[in-house]
């Protein structure tokens, strides 16, 4: 990875994350986690971060969403919504975007089936306590999501134990 663009997504990572984790922290009455790039990135892996996904329950989803309103970016259409359905918003914040996804599910061969994490640790950022799902979770899930930029973090991932398969 370019060293740029290293100490580019460290200071937009730690922007969005002071930002961002305290109100999950305090608005989130079930488990939540990060996922996607930015999980990968706080695990070690080298890749690139353009918004911070954020898992939680539905119920979870619409208290962000009240407590974020002046925040909220309704121009943003997701992608691959014949795939992932969820509670959806994407909210404005320092550093990088949020994008909460409450109830996350993912159609694939046995229908609609929820996205779960299994194994969550918790890595230290500023002194903030930040739930990712352990690497092997996320191998799992971004296997399961299948698209090319969730197969090319997998292959970050596996690096980090220096495995190729």
């Amino acid at each position: 990875m370019n060293p740029e663009t290293h100490v580019d997504t460290a200071a937009a990572m730690r922007d969005v994350l002071v930002a961002a984790v305290p109100d999950l922290h305090r608005c989130c009455r079930d488990p939540w986690t990060l996922i996607g790039s930015a999980a990968a990135w706080l695990a070690g892996a080298a890749v690139t971060v353009a918004d911070l996904d954020v898992l939680t329950s539905a119920r979870d989803a619409q208290a962000l969403a009240e407590r974020w309103h002046d925040r909220r970016d309704d121009t943003h259409v997701p992608a691959d919504d014949e795939r992932f359905r969820s509670r959806f918003a994407r909210f404005r914040f320092p550093g990088l975007p949020v994008e909460v996804m409450g109830g996350l599910e993912l159609h694939g061969a046995d229908g609609w089936e929820p996205v779960r994490i299994d194994a969550i640790v918790t890595v230290a950022v500023g002194g903030l306590a930040v739930p990712i799902p352990a690497v092997a979770e996320q191998l799992r899930v971004l296997e399961s999501f299948g698209r090319p930029k969730d197969l090319q973090r997998v292959v970050q991932l596996k690096r980090l134990n220096g495995s190729n398969s």
